[in-house]
């Protein structure tokens, strides 16, 4: 399976140090080649240069001839490098004194003005190889550069759409398989490294791989084929880093035995790398983002239902307590029976305070108005940082109104909570309870800003 192709692969290479032999051999090989076809086509061009020089000498003299042989340099040097353009130069320099100068077929200079020209053209020839030369470095540079922009910012785009782990690594296996010629994997969880994608998807990873990629994954670091660190590994491993900790490993490995990457290439790894890493903190991210949001939803949905229980029930439990004490104090029915029921409407009525005292969102947290401070959880009131003293019947008031900032609530809601429904009809219980809040809380009592009043409906505690 894929294990047995990288065995074969490594037997063929025999060593480690040898297949990086091979490899280092193969690109003299082509650079060899390349600086011979740039000496080939100096000899062609010079040659040219030269017939062309003797077809017009006879009629334009030696003067035009000169300028025959500086674009066959800059050709070289354009598109084989420095050292063929520094050889066309000197050949150049030498046919024209062979060619063109007495005496003539030799290469010696009689004519002082001669040598002169000579001299001359062979500076200007190398000076303009040596500029052509730096123009085609340049020009690879940016080209290069434009090519690895190019390519990061397709990588970033594909990853942008993703919308889970499992996608990013698919993309990430399919456009690194792509561009380095290898194997791809992604892994992830140090303590028991999985595997996320994989091209090709049968991938099968050998215990010793599984061990180089928990390191991977533990310090951050390189690890497998061709770095230092467990080099005996098929597969080499790099961490995809977020701030110190990595969030997952690529894998990578050749059916030759060969390193994935070259040195050369690392630069662009390590850009890609850093996409896959932004990509899976997004993702993370907004999974985190997702989950708050449900928290909230959730908690408002509890906050609602806390605070229904004590705008529809607790009126309720009043009503029961109100009439097991008029059962009391006349005397009708069990006494025990009263006594236990005005008790359990007691208890139950503790227990409804304390879960709305409790409840999530914004009754858990000081209300500000202006320079007011009401604390419902802690029941503390604050104005211009100082504890104002409330009644209880004052509190209650100013309580309810809290929980329910910005809304109006109903002379018989804020009756029923502070007094109990007997004394729902009791207005002027309300008002007094007001008057004294609004001394006590309001900058100008007499225009008030905090408690407002809406007539004949009841009242508000303005918006925080």
């Amino acid at each position: 399976m894929w294990r047995e192709f990288l065995d074969e692969g490594r037997q063929g290479a025999h060593i480690y140090s040898m297949s990086w032999s091979l490899i280092a051999l193969e690109d003299r090989k082509s650079s060899l080649a390349h600086q011979l076809a740039g000496f080939g086509f100096s000899l062609l061009a010079i040659a040219l240069s030269t017939i062309a020089g003797l077809l017009i000498v006879e009629h334009w003299g030696n003067e035009p001839v000169v300028l025959l042989f500086i674009p066959p340099v800059l050709a070289v040097a354009v598109y084989w490098g420095l050292w063929p353009a520094l050889a066309a130069a000197a050949g150049s320099a030498l046919a024209y004194n062979y060619y063109f100068t007495a005496p003539y077929h030799s290469l010696v200079i009689s004519n002082p003005a001669d040598i002169v020209t000579v001299v001359v053209l062979f500076v200007v020839a190398a000076a303009t190889s040596h500029l052509a030369g730096l123009l085609r470095e340049q020009a690879q540079l940016a080209a290069s550069h434009a090519s690895r922009n190019a390519t990061i910012a397709g990588f970033a785009r594909r990853l942008l759409s993703s919308v889970d782990e499992k996608n990013i690594a698919q993309v990430t296996v399919q456009e690194l398989a792509r561009l380095f010629q290898c194997h791809v994997v992604v892994m992830t969880n140090q303590q028991n490294p999985t595997l996320l994608a994989s091209i090709p998807p049968d991938v099968t990873l050998a215990p010793s791989d599984i061990a180089t990629v928990a390191v991977a994954l533990e310090r951050g670091e390189a690890t497998g084929r061709g770095v230092r660190r467990l080099d005996l590994a098929d597969w080499q491993f790099r961490p995809i880093l977020s701030g110190k900790s990595a969030l997952a490993a690529v894998g990578m490995a050749r059916e030759d035995g060969r390193p994935p990457v070259t040195p050369d290439q690392l630069i662009l790894l390590g850009s890609l790398l850093d996409q896959v890493a932004l990509a899976l903190e997004r993702t993370r991210l907004e999974a985190e983002a997702r989950e708050v949001a449900g928290l909230r939803e959730r908690d408002k949905l509890r906050s609602s239902l806390l605070l229904s229980i004590g705008e529809d029930v607790k009126p309720r439990l009043n009503a029961i307590g109100a009439a097991a004490r008029a059962l009391k104090r006349s005397g009708q029915g069990d006494k025990v029976l009263v006594a236990n029921v005005a008790t359990e409407v007691v208890k139950l009525d503790r227990y409804i305070d304390a879960l709305v005292d409790v409840c999530p969102g914004s009754t858990a947290d000081p209300l500000t108005i202006r320079n007011l401070t009401i604390d419902i959880h802690r029941r503390i009131v604050m104005k211009d940082g100082q504890e104002v003293h409330l009644t209880p019947k004052e509190y209650a008031v100013l309580g309810e109104l809290a929980k329910h900032a910005g809304r109006v609530l109903t002379h018989a809601h804020l009756l029923t909570v502070a007094w109990g429904p007997a004394q729902a009809d009791q207005i002027d219980y309300l008002r007094v309870a007001i008057r004294a809040l609004r001394q006590k809380l309001e900058t100008n009592p007499t225009m008030p800003e905090l408690i407002l009043n809406e007539p004949a409906i009841g009242y508000r505690l303005a918006a925080p």
